[in-house]
């Protein structure tokens, strides 16, 4: 492939994809050797914002009598980091080898994270506390997400269809996350708003795709690139949350 785009550049023509997919040059046989690079990269961010986040938790702030934290929402972010990492594992390992399985993985895991982060921002945005109510929420919205990656991995893998679905529900927490640092003047409002521009423009890159250069760096290996530092900022703001809240009961303990 990599010859031919060769050849066709030499004739003043435009790079084209062969069977939906740029032409990348390989290293060692990995396919996309700097989204791989990338992709482990956001794999070591996400796990370090998610032990840093459980160190802040139980060692740094206090905790109640039984040992358990006063931030309402500890569970749900423990399961955020999981999700997190095993969709970056699996992207990593999709972009080294792309086959027909690890293609199934790297989509189901990351509509299983958009899923469930669609949910955790209903749940924080609209403070939602009780477990019965969590629930009500969640259920629908899990359902819905289970039903589409049954769909993908067991009738057709349609791209299209998935891009909507993850648009949607993309562009529905950003939303969320924007109103609700704005009407509630959250005091890291500013690290959010500057991570909903970076979910922004990782959406773009998605839509908005364009053949790699030196036949290493897509669009797609540039919205991994960005996805680092915005990665720390979400963590930060997550920790300040957790502060913020964990404060704020503490005074109504007192």
């Amino acid at each position: 492939m990599l010859a031919r785009e060769e050849e066709r550049e030499e004739l003043g023509d435009k790079p084209v994809k062969y069977h939906g997919k740029w032409p990348f040059r390989r290293v060692y046989g990995i396919q996309e050797p700097v989204s791989v690079a990338l992709a482990t990269l956001n794999l070591a961010m996400q796990f370090h914002g998610w032990v840093s986040f459980l160190i802040l938790l139980y060692y740094k702030l206090p905790l109640r009598p039984d040992r358990k934290t006063f931030y309402e929402y500890t569970g749900l972010w423990h399961i955020y980091g999981i999700l997190a990492m095993n969709a970056w594992f699996w992207n990593a390992v999709f972009h080294s080898r792309d086959v027909d399985l690890t293609e199934k993985l790297d989509y189901s895991s990351g509509v299983a994270l958009l899923g469930f982060t669609l949910i955790l921002a209903i749940l924080r945005a609209f403070n939602v506390r009780d477990e019965a109510a969590r629930v009500m929420i969640a259920a629908p919205l899990m359902a819905f997400v289970t039903t589409h990656i049954l769909y993908l991995n067991f009738y057709k893998l349609d791209y299209g269809l998935n891009m909507k679905v993850c648009l949607i529900m993309g562009i529905a927490q950003l939303l969320l996350w924007t109103v609700w640092a704005g009407v509630t003047h959250h005091p890291s409002r500013r690290k959010l708003w500057v991570v909903v521009v970076g979910g922004a423009l990782a959406m773009f890159l998605e839509i908005y795709d364009f053949p790699p250069y030196w036949g290493f760096v897509d669009a797609h290996a540039v919205w991994h690139a960005l996805a680092i530092p915005f990665t720390y900022l979400w963590w930060s703001f997550v920790k300040d949350d957790s502060e913020f809240r964990t404060s704020a009961l503490m005074k109504k303990v007192k």
